[in-house]
């Protein structure tokens, strides 16, 4: 049976979340080249905020999430996942990250990674477990060898939602302001050793 689960967002003017080209490259070229996993992680703060009342995430207006907040919000996230020149790369670096900013912030919300190399079938599961009760997730793709897929290469961005549709498994990408229906089983099959992951999340 087909099934369909989206979790709701929040929008930015017309952009479906935050967006790291928002950042100058003159005068914050480090977030504008490599703050993708800052600004999933912005991204996933406002939502906790917004839709689980998780206060001390977001110090702006929830109400009315502007383009100027929003950016001062990412300075505010940068110091803890900051761009480096190999980029967060690693689920651990995440967690340590996104893990001091919860607790400098006194927001009990409990991080755990899931690694790429677990199998295809078991990751379903867990991402249809998260989506179930609530929570996006943070993924970190690294090399990937299908071309279509060029723009998610070595960067972080969050699922919020799956289909299951003529037997095969979907999720929902949200990055670059959109949100873009990817098959999951392309997506999790890079073709490289190396793998990137999940960050799971727990209330």
């Amino acid at each position: 049976m087909d099934t369909k689960k989206e979790l709701p967002h929040f929008y930015i003017g017309e952009s479906l979340g935050g967006q790291q080209k928002w950042y100058s490259r003159i005068t914050d070229f480090g977030m504008n080249v490599g703050g993708c996993a800052a600004v999933s992680a912005c991204d996933c703060a406002i939502y906790f905020a917004k839709y689980f009342g998780l206060r001390g995430l977001y110090p702006f207006d929830l109400e009315n999430i502007s383009r100027e907040d929003y950016l001062r919000f990412g300075k505010i996230m940068e110091p803890y996942l900051y761009p480096r020149w190999s980029g967060v790369d690693k689920l651990e670096i995440y967690l340590d990250g996104f893990g001091r900013f919860l607790k400098d912030h006194n927001v009990d919300l409990k991080l755990s990674g899931w690694s790429g190399e677990n199998n295809f079938d078991d990751t379903q599961k867990i991402i249809c477990r998260q989506i179930d009760a609530g929570y996006p997730l943070p993924c970190l793709l690294l090399k990937h060898h299908v071309a279509e897929l060029k723009a998610y290469v070595w960067h972080w961005f969050i699922l919020n939602g799956y289909e299951i549709r003529g037997g095969n498994f979907f999720v929902k990408a949200v990055s670059y302001g959109i949100g873009r229906w990817i098959n999951f089983a392309t997506l999790w099959g890079t073709g490289y050793e190396r793998k990137g992951g999940l960050i799971l999340f727990e209330i």
